[in-house]
């Protein structure tokens, strides 16, 4: 598709590009120039806007459960085969065997 440049109007992505490029109304998009080429690219969130604040914080809590399990030495591995892995697996399912789950009848 081609357009005319006219100086005293906006340059103009026509419907159909913008349909073909996956662009959605109120997008933001990022302009790149390199010589003579323009390369039009969705805006990606920046990380603070990703999640709200009450998100933000149940996530870090998460990590910090994380890293006191890791530090405690509630963890499994690294393992060096699948062999290893599969150890590991089986050993933990016998341990759960035993104990009924909210599934057992």
């Amino acid at each position: 598709m081609t357009v005319t440049v006219k100086n005293k109007k906006p340059l103009v992505v026509p419907p159909a590009v913008r349909r073909r490029a996956g662009l959605k109304s109120g997008q933001e998009i990022e302009f790149r120039v390199s010589g003579s080429v323009i390369t039009i690219l969705p805006k990606s969130p920046a990380a603070d806007d990703e999640y709200t604040p009450e998100q933000r914080r149940i996530i870090d809590a998460r990590l910090n459960k994380a890293d006191e399990d890791i530090k405690a030495g509630r963890v499994h591995g690294p393992f060096s085969t699948h062999r290893e892995f599969i150890t590991s697996l089986h050993k933990e399912a016998k341990k759960l065997n035993g104990r009924k789950t909210k599934r057992s009848v």
